[in-house]
């Protein structure tokens, strides 16, 4: 792989312009393809094999005016409301594309309030952009031009996804500003940043291509972008400072080029690799939403990998000297000085144990709140309360009372169900239900509409459901809605957590085992990625379900961890983690296998890659800090925790219990077992002889 990854980056180095010039007809090709046959983002929430989902499908079934999507319009005002202007945005709204019903407008008991449901017969996914909202706003615009407040609630209203580019900014922004400190040069920082935005232009157009195709979830692009910048940017800066070393070395720039990308594009490939394989695992999830948010960052992270293995050598080819700092080219190289990273590295390696223990005593404290980590989809009660569907829902919830935000839908087989009053009675008389509409009949088929007294993100509305579900209602009765809806996706993805990460363990645990040939060192990187998972939980959880953690990155009070995020942020987060595992071991492993000087190795290997991995951590952290700033909910969180998760991971894990656990395990590291050494293919990354003679292997 080292050679055939040499042949390419010296090739891509020789023909600089040609390789660009390559980039450039693929970017244009596929904007041009995706702006003329691509489709559009939308979130699939289908749950297959459980009760909410059939009995959705059965709605559909006997209420075809219900088998849309639907939107929910408050009018709210400091007076009375008109009935006739009420009236006027009915007929507004009824003429509106794909609406089939608008319901008679549901006031509050003082007046000043009305709630007007609207049903459409077309999914939310026929909606082009804001196509829906749009037609909404044009609709209560009359009453909005009078003083009178009017938000939008519902699916129309809150499966809009609009990135505002503010994320995507920050994170740049400061990336250079890390780049130019960390190479020392603007050219060396721009040509990361110019490499991971070529890349995200080709995937962002691959992946509108496949949302003709497949579903793609309307968050999914934005966290394709989030983990391809960081990636991207982190893999052009591991190939330029290896670039650079060449040049310092006394090596043209194509034979530097050659050579960076003959080891560190080793390196790449094998993070990469990590990465990709670790998205598998939400295929596991079984939801289609998952499957999309794999595609979307699979896409990313596979282009900009190539990105990186072709753009860099060509660019660095193309600046020349002029990636060096002005110092190193001005003649001042400062060297015979041991580096702060080099001394870091000494000092760790002399007191092991008393590393390890501190660093095992901090990731603890981090994780901890992870034990009390509630989860609940996103839903506008998570939104920021500058949000239009934020506003809707707290003005529903003090006008109408929490549960009118989430009603259960009971979906009743009248050829199963004889007595249908007693059932509604018996439902009235429950504790913790509010209401209970009279029941909609059409056919053998009726639909009843049950509030609870406590919100959607209750977990006493949970245990209603549940109660309802198991003690109160006959064969024949399903109970659906947004609140059935989630509670079936929390339970269904608190199962598939653990088959997702016995996956994406194993296989990255086989992937590293065959690469570097040590399944010491691969379990130690397993549990390494582990522990810096769950401190990124325990960060997120300690982070958003306080009210101040939740206002000091912009929600207005403590909310549950989107149910979405800790799937997602394990499969992404543990992929990430091993890029830096792989940075450092193949440094350390290169230096293994020349001098077989077990806890020397670690030594040198960590002052190697010390200033490059926390350079990149600090890349990643900055870009995902800025996607924090992202207004919706599931993204917010999702930056925070791979933030806090990449910032500890190359701070507490990668640069203390990594290096205190390679110097006690000593050679023990490397030690592999005959009938393993056997069986297993033997891949050449670094590119290297083959290792010294070792001690046999220890016993016990």
């Amino acid at each position: 792989m080292s050679r055939l990854l040499g042949r390419l980056g010296g090739a891509a180095a020789a023909h600089p312009w040609r390789t660009i010039g390559v980039w450039v007809v693929v970017l244009v090709g596929f904007i041009g393809l995706s702006a003329g046959f691509g489709g559009t983002v939308h979130d699939d929430y289908n749950v297959p094999g459980t009760q909410s989902q059939a009995g959705t499908e059965f709605l559909r079934a006997h209420f075809p005016q219900m088998s849309g999507t639907d939107t929910r319009v408050v009018v709210h005002s400091d007076k009375k409301l008109d009935p006739a202007a009420l009236e006027a945005l009915r007929g507004r709204l009824g003429a509106l594309h794909g609406v089939s019903a608008v319901a008679p407008p549901r006031m509050s008991a003082d007046g000043d309030t009305a709630l007007v449901g609207v049903q459409y017969d077309i999914p939310v996914t026929d909606f082009h952009g804001k196509e829906g909202v749009d037609a909404l706003r044009k609709a209560i615009e009359p009453l909005v031009r009078e003083g009178v407040q009017v938000e939008l609630g519902g699916q129309v209203a809150e499966n809009i996804s609009a990135p505002s580019g503010t994320a995507e900014a920050v994170g740049i922004v400061a990336a250079l500003l890390i780049l130019v400190l960390a190479l020392g040069s603007v050219v060396a920082a721009g040509l990361p940043l110019v490499v991971a935005i070529a890349g995200l232009g080709v995937a962002s157009a691959v992946i509108t291509l496949l949302a003709k195709v497949t579903d793609i979830s309307g968050t999914a692009p934005t966290i394709a972008t989030m983990v391809g910048l960081g990636v991207g940017i982190d893999y052009a800066l591991l190939l330029v400072a290896r670039h650079v070393e060449g040049l310092r070395d006394g090596l043209a720039p194509r034979e530097a080029a050659a050579r960076a990308t003959a080891t560190a594009g080793a390196s790449v490939i094998v993070a990469g690799l990590t990465v990709l394989v670790s998205l598998f695992g939400l295929k596991l999830a079984s939801l289609p939403v998952y499957s999309s948010y794999g595609y979307a960052t699979f896409t990313a992270v596979a282009v900009v990998m190539a990105a990186a293995l072709t753009l860099v050598p060509a660019l660095c080819a193309l600046a020349g000297p002029r990636v060096l700092p002005r110092r190193v080219r001005k003649g001042r190289t400062g060297g015979g000085t041991t580096t702060r990273t080099a001394r870091w590295a000494q000092a760790v390696a002399r007191r092991p144990v008393v590393a390890a223990l501190g660093a095992l005593v901090v990731l603890a404290a981090l994780a901890a709140p992870m034990l009390g980590m509630r989860t609940w989809p996103q839903d506008a009660g998570s939104q920021p309360a500058s949000n239009t569907t934020r506003k809707a829902y707290d003005l529903v919830a003090a006008e109408y009372g929490p549960g009118a935000n989430g009603p259960l839908a009971l979906a009743v087989d009248l050829r199963k169900v004889t007595d249908l009053d007693g059932l509604v009675a018996r439902l009235r008389t429950e504790p913790g239900v509010a209401s209970v509409a009279p029941p909609a009949v059409q056919g053998d088929a009726a639909v009843i509409l049950v509030e609870p007294t406590t919100g959607p993100q209750d977990k006493a509305t949970t245990r209603l459901l549940d109660h309802l579900r198991a003690d109160v209602l006959p064969d024949g009765v399903l109970v659906t809605g947004l609140v059935a809806v989630f509670a079936d996706i929390s339970e269904r993805l608190s199962e598939r957590l653990w088959i997702v990460v016995a996956f994406v363990v194993a296989l990255s645990l086989l992937l590293l085992t065959v690469l570097f040939r040590a399944p010491v060192v691969a379990i130690k990187a397993a549990v390494m990625n582990l522990l810096s998972v769950a401190a990124a939980y325990g960060v997120m959880t300690a982070v958003f379900q306080t009210d101040a953690g939740a206002k000091a990155v912009g929600l207005p009070h403590g909310v549950a961890v989107s149910s979405w995020v800790p799937i997602l942020l394990f499969a992404v987060l543990f992929g990430l983690s091993m890029d830096y595992e792989v940075f450092l071991l193949s440094r350390v492993r290169e230096d293994w296998l020349v001098t077989g000087d077990a806890q020397g190795s670690v030594v040198r290997g960590l002052s190697a890659t010390g200033r490059v991995i926390s350079s990149a951590a600090a890349i990643m952290v900055a870009v995902f800090v800025g996607f924090g700033l992202d207004g919706d909910v599931t993204v917010k969180m999702t930056g925070v925790g791979m933030a806090a998760a990449v910032l500890v991971d190359a701070t507490v894990v990668r640069m203390v219990l990594v290096p205190a656990a390679m110097a006690l395990l000593g050679r023990a590291n490397w030690w592999l077992p005959r009938w393993l050494d056997r069986i297993l293919p033997r891949v050449d990354v670094e590119g290297h002889a083959p290792a010294p003679a070792r001690e046999p292997a220890p016993v016990g």
